[in-house]
């Protein structure tokens, strides 16, 4: 596996790798498959800072997006979780934001608050949800070094 800048032309790829990550949270609303598609392949792709784990076919088994002082996207192929991918992406974050970054968690993702607590990550609040586009209740973590 290895780790490169995303390009305009992962966006596909990339876009199939959120929806299908997304359909494994089962307490979201349904997705707009269409328009999260569209937006993972224009504005997370195409604008944002976005970082891609591959195998060594090429095939991509994850993405991470930093946008400023934020991580606003860590996602892993469900067929490649637990094999390090979320984890070498991670690191790879905290190698380009050295300074500390902050993100969300839905609260109910349990798997991946224990995963982000077991890298370092602290708990800085829980919310209602209220100003989420899901309405679920998240939580809000950090990183610092």
């Amino acid at each position: 596996m290895h780790l490169r800048r995303a390009e305009p032309a992962d966006g596909d790829a990339v876009a199939e790798l959120f929806v299908a990550a997304r359909r494994t949270m089962t307490y979201l609303p349904p997705l707009d498959v269409e328009g999260a598609s569209a937006f993972i392949r224009e504005r997370v792709v195409g604008e944002l800072e976005t970082w891609v784990a591959e195998d060594d076919r090429g095939a991509i088994l994850g993405f991470a997006t930093v946008n400023e002082g934020d991580l606003d996207h860590l996602y892993v192929a469900p067929a490649a979780q637990g094999r390090g991918v979320g984890a070498s992406l991670l690191e790879h974050v905290k190698s380009l934001r050295p300074d500390g970054f902050e993100f969300w968690v839905f609260q109910r993702n349990e798997g991946a608050r224990r995963f982000y607590e077991r890298h370092g990550c602290t708990l800085l609040r829980l919310t209602d949800g209220a100003q989420n586009m899901e309405r679920e209740p998240d939580a809000r973590y950090a990183w610092s070094s």
